[in-house]
């Protein structure tokens, strides 16, 4: 199976997008009942994370963390000035992968996969291999 690229465009500086419905398609479309779904993004700047989907405090409460664990001005050194969003993105991770059964993801009853964005808004990508 080719890479499957789903586009993200994200509107905030620091953003957690629900990108479950495009990475089960891209399981879908693929035709693969059984394996791996590696979810990986092609950013320095960026995550994906797999998180709560049913209550978006949980997003807020993440993303408001993260930023005072990580405040975006703390005398940085990496001259583009967005060194902030480069540690976010080791800290959570540029992949997941999903176990994938009778054509589903399986993820917990309240699991989603989020692309986190932060360094926005910009125009990404989410790279999809079935395994």
């Amino acid at each position: 199976m080719k890479t499957e690229i789903i586009k993200v465009k994200t509107s905030a500086h620091t953003q957690m997008t629900d990108i479950t419905r495009d990475v089960q398609a891209a399981v879908s479309k693929s035709g693969i009942t059984d394996g791996i779904c590696l979810v990986f993004t092609p950013h320095t700047t960026a995550a994906i994370t797999i998180n709560e989907d049913a209550d978006p405090d949980v997003v807020r409460d993440f993303t408001k963390e993260i930023n005072k664990i990580v405040p975006w001005e703390d005398d940085y050194l990496h001259m583009e000035g967005n060194s902030a969003a480069h540690l976010k993105s080791s800290m959570i991770g540029a992949s997941e992968q999903i176990i994938v059964e009778d054509g589903k993801l399986l993820l917990g009853t309240w699991q989603g996969i989020y692309f986190c964005e932060y360094d926005g808004p910009r125009n990404r990508e989410v790279w999809v291999k079935i395994i």
